[in-house]
């Protein structure tokens, strides 16, 4: 959905995947469920099969994507057999904004009432298309809540297997053996949302979602970082990812994941800059003239070290929430303590794994 392409550099930087590989393509700037998202998707799906017709196409969509138009593009398609339509939802969620999905369906009745559309109707209409649904975060909520959540999706969908799954992973033979999508089910479904849906489609920001991108050479002050996601991210802010660095770790980069309440660091590698000052960093001297090459071609005052985030949200919240962030960097004072060996206080773990925190 936004222009930075976080999720298309991560899988790209995979032993999966060579440069150029034509069997992974990644659409950014859009939704591909948006009129333009779909030619997007028409012409990466023709790349794919003049090379060699794949066994099993996976789309990952961003989660501000409706399923029906791409139900209906893959449903048209001869070449293709539409197989899993799988929802992924996020169970922490689920329990803190709709009271363990007591309130789901409930506030998708008072928005049918008013006239009115939002990403609650985005989040039910997921579930009415869906195959397939999973539960992530369950080892966030009280283990008693998850049959009053599976109840509430099974109230929105009767026939949707609900799968409760660690950290999204979802073994693959489970995922090839999904039978074919029944399009039969969905029919009167998508007839009947045609009406209220077909303006959406002219918007590439649908849902009053919007997005936002933060880009800066400086780093961030761990202290103000911490206090601004501790008591400033409201639930409005739904998806935020990217590339960052902190003024007291500054040879790390590190990835920023944060969906709904949770944020996820983990570390993405070194910054050339930050090896290059490592005095025992090993390398012979063709290995570090070829690094301050490198840097030399990137623009930032502290060599290839940036802040890079995309923020997704309501309207409402994602300028504010963006400005938050800013006044995160480094000042012109603090960046001349930083660079003076000066330091700043951390409460960030010491460790950044693949955890949430």
């Amino acid at each position: 959905m936004s222009e930075l392409d976080v999720d298309g550099i991560i899988v790209a930087k995979t032993d999966f995947f060579e440069e150029s590989d034509p069997h992974f393509a990644s659409i950014h700037g859009c939704v591909l469920s948006s009129r333009k998202g779909i030619e997007e998707l028409r012409n990466a799906t023709k790349r794919m099969l003049a090379k060699s017709a794949p066994d099993l196409l996976i789309v990952e969509t961003s989660g501000s994507c409706h399923p029906m138009p791409l139900i209906e593009f893959f449903h048209a398609q001869p070449e293709f057999r539409l197989t899993g339509v799988l929802t992924m939802v996020d169970s922490a969620m689920i329990d803190e904004e709709y009271d363990a999905g007591r309130q789901l369906f409930p506030a998708m009745q008072r928005n049918v009432r008013n006239g009115h559309r939002d990403t609650t109707n985005l989040l039910v209409e997921q579930v009415m298309f869906c195959s397939h649904l999973l539960l992530t975060k369950v080892d966030r909520i009280e283990e008693s809540k998850l049959p009053t959540i599976a109840q509430s999706i099974h109230e929105l969908n009767p026939f949707v297997e609900v799968l409760s799954v660690p950290f999204g992973n979802l073994p693959l033979d489970k995922v090839q053996a999904i039978p074919d999508f029944d399009h039969h089910r969905v029919a009167k479904l998508i007839q009947e949302l045609k009406p209220s849906f077909e303006p959406d489609r002219q918007d590439e920001r649908p849902y009053n979602l919007a997005t936002r991108v933060l880009e800066d050479d400086r780093p961030f002050h761990p202290q103000r970082l911490w206090d601004t996601c501790q008591h400033q991210l409201g639930q409005l802010i739904y998806r935020s990812k990217g590339f960052f660095y902190l003024a007291s770790r500054d040879q790390f980069s590190l990835l920023w994941n944060q969906a709904a309440g949770g944020i996820a660091l983990e570390l993405a590698g070194y910054w050339r800059a930050g090896i290059l000052e490592d005095e025992n960093n090993g390398l012979d001297e063709t290995e570090i003239q070829a690094l301050k090459d490198f840097i030399a071609k990137n623009p930032g005052r502290f060599g290839d070290r940036r802040c890079h985030l995309t923020v997704i949200g309501d309207r409402s919240q994602v300028d504010r929430f963006t400005e938050l962030l800013t006044e995160c960097f480094l000042t012109e004072e603090e960046i001349e303590h930083w660079r003076s060996g000066g330091e700043f206080p951390d409460p960030w773990p010491d460790n950044f794994v693949t955890r949430e925190y």
